[in-house]
Parts: C-alpha cells; sequence; structure tokens
C-alpha cells in the first residue's frame, strides 16, 4: 500500500496546530496568573517570614530582624484578650453571613417574581447601594443612631421604648456590634441579590411549570428545583462573604472612634491594625494575620471541598 506523498506534510501541520490550540488558553492566562502571583504571592510570603521574626520599630529603621521562631504565634494564641477577639471575630462574621444571605437571596426571589419595572426599579435601588463609599454609609448610619438627633432613638422612644431617648449605641460592644453588623449587611447584601438573582435566573421555566402542573407549592418550587440549580452561584457567594466579614475593618474602627473601649469591640481586622500601625509591633501583626488566613481556609473549606466536587461531576458528564 503506498501513500499520497502530497499528504505527508499536512500530518506535522496539523499536529503543529492541534499543539498550538492546546497552549493557547495556557498562554493567555500565563500573565494573569503571574501578575496574581507577583501582586498577592510576595506579600503573603513576607507577612508569614515576618511572623516568625521579631520585628518592630527598630527594625523599620534598619537593624536586622532576630528570628524569633514560634513565640509570635504563641503569644497571640495564648493571650486571652486575642482569644476573645477570634471568638468575637466569628460570631460576628457568621451573624452578618447569614442575615446578608438570607436578605440577599430573598430579594433575588423577589426580583424575579415581580413585575419588569419594580425589578428595575429595585435594582437600581440596591445598585445605589452598592456603589456608595464605605465612609459615606458608615456616616449616614452614625447619623441615623445619633444619641442626640438620630432617627432610630426618635423613632424607637415614639414606639414605647423607654430609655431609648438619648441612648448611645456605640458606647458599649452590643449596641456598637448591632450598628456594625447592620452596616455591614446593608453594603453586602445588593452583590449577593444581584448573584443570586443571576444563578436564580437561569433556572429553565420549563422545569418550574413541569413543577407546579405537579401541584408543588411556591414555597416547595422554591426549596426543591430552584434552590438546587442556583446553589452552585449562592455557594460561591457565601464563600466570598465568610472571607469579607472575617476581616471586617473600616465600620469597626470608624464607630469606635465615637467612644466605648476599644479593648471590648476589637475584631480581627482592627486587633492586626492596632498591633502593627499602633503599637509597631508588626512581627506579632503578622502572626495574627496568618492565623486569620488558616482561619478563613477553615472556615472556607467545606465551601471550597464542595465547589470542586461538583466542578469534577460536570467535568465527568
Amino acid at each position: 500500500m503506498t501513500t499520497d506523498p502530497g499528504l505527508t506534510p499536512a500530518v506535522p501541520a496539523a499536529r503543529r496546530r492541534h499543539r498550538r490550540t492546546q497552549l493557547t488558553p495556557y498562554l493567555l492566562v500565563a500573565p494573569v496568573f503571574v501578575a496574581v502571583i507577583v501582586a498577592l504571592g510576595y506579600p503573603l510570603v513576607r507577612q508569614i517570614v515576618m511572623s516568625f521574626q521579631e520585628f518592630g520599630l527598630r527594625q523599620q529603621f534598619g537593624q536586622a530582624p532576630e528570628w524569633v521562631g514560634l513565640d509570635n504565634y504563641r503569644t497571640v494564641l495564648s493571650d486571652p484578650a486575642m482569644l476573645r477577639v477570634l471568638l468575637r471575630s466569628i460570631v460576628f462574621c457568621l451573624v452578618c453571613v447569614v442575615l446578608t444571605m438570607v436578605a440577599g437571596t430573598a430579594l433575588a426571589v423577589l426580583m424575579t417574581v415581580v413585575s419588569r419595572w419594580a425589578r428595575l426599579a429595585l435594582q437600581v435601588a440596591l445598585l445605589f447601594v452598592w456603589a456608595m463609599p464605605v465612609m459615606v454609609t458608615v456616616t449616614v448610619w452614625q447619623w441615623l443612631f445619633d444619641s442626640r438627633y438620630g432617627v432610630v432613638n426618635w423613632l424607637l422612644s415614639h414606639l414605647g421604648f423607654t430609655g431609648m431617648e438619648g441612648h448611645a449605641w456605640t458606647a458599649d460592644p452590643m449596641g456598637l456590634f448591632t450598628v456594625a453588623a447592620l452596616i455591614v449587611v446593608w453594603m453586602s447584601v445588593p452583590l449577593v441579590a444581584f448573584m443570586s438573582y443571576a444563578g436564580l435566573s437561569q433556572v429553565p421555566a420549563e422545569v418550574m411549570e413541569a413543577a407546579s402542573l405537579d401541584g408543588a407549592s411556591a414555597w416547595r418550587r422554591f426549596r426543591s428545583v430552584m434552590l438546587p440549580l442556583a446553589l452552585p452561584v449562592i455557594m460561591i457567594v457565601g464563600l466570598l462573604q465568610i472571607v469579607w466579614d472575617l476581616r471586617v475593618f473600616t465600620q469597626i474602627y470608624v464607630l469606635q472612634q465615637n467612644g466605648g473601649s476599644t479593648d471590648d469591640t476589637n475584631l480581627l481586622g482592627t486587633a492586626i491594625y492596632r498591633l502593627g500601625i499602633g503599637q509597631g509591633d508588626y512581627g506579632m501583626a503578622s502572626a495574627l494575620a496568618t492565623v486569620v488566613l488558616i482561619l478563613t481556609l477553615l472556615l472556607t473549606w467545606k465551601y471550597i471541598s464542595t465547589l470542586v466536587n461538583q466542578q469534577k461531576e460536570a467535568a465527568a458528564r
């Protein structure tokens, strides 16, 4: 059997084109991957190295840092005040995440059932809330909860809650965390609503119609049809919320300036700031920041493993 010599050069050329096609996605992703490594990798490595050193103000002026091993971690994890900050931050994070996810998902469901113009008005309002700068949002909420001129105290006192007139919300830890949680949830709900709505709107109308014809109630259709199909998107949003709410800083720091004990209202973000910038102990601050990183991975590990499994199942189909 003979082979046409005119076809022989086409085979290597086809192989070369196939190799180029396979390499193209990696070449396109490579610049972004390198940028992420440079922008995030170096600071992370520097933080981890610094957490094993005694790095204070003297090191800022050129003195060589002293290697102390795990001493910074032992100090952080054995300090009762730091353990209280750690527990307080976890509770605050989980409360904010739950409230944000419930409110955001509820608004997303609402957008799937209202009319087009009502949905547009709601989306514009959410967009304005989400686009508002953090400091502007915190300032507005401070005015609302102001002890002398705040609308909240005036409204509560007129509704019959005695003792609320002139109440200083930020003077005690529970009041400060209540205001801070409201601010965090208020700022986070729009993004959760938009992303959840994007996931819910991808549910095929035929599936919902079939469930309705089978006699499923609105709640049953949401719980058994819409939610499972949109769960991957909602899980990603929840993962991001855990990461963001665990390291909240601006809201707590600004509210602390209005009074109250900072020791009783510090979260991980403000504690790291006060250790590093306030006290100049960058080694301890780096150790605490690394603990926050590990804690974030632990809290989000279930989410990450579930997403990986879903990706594997989708690739296997």
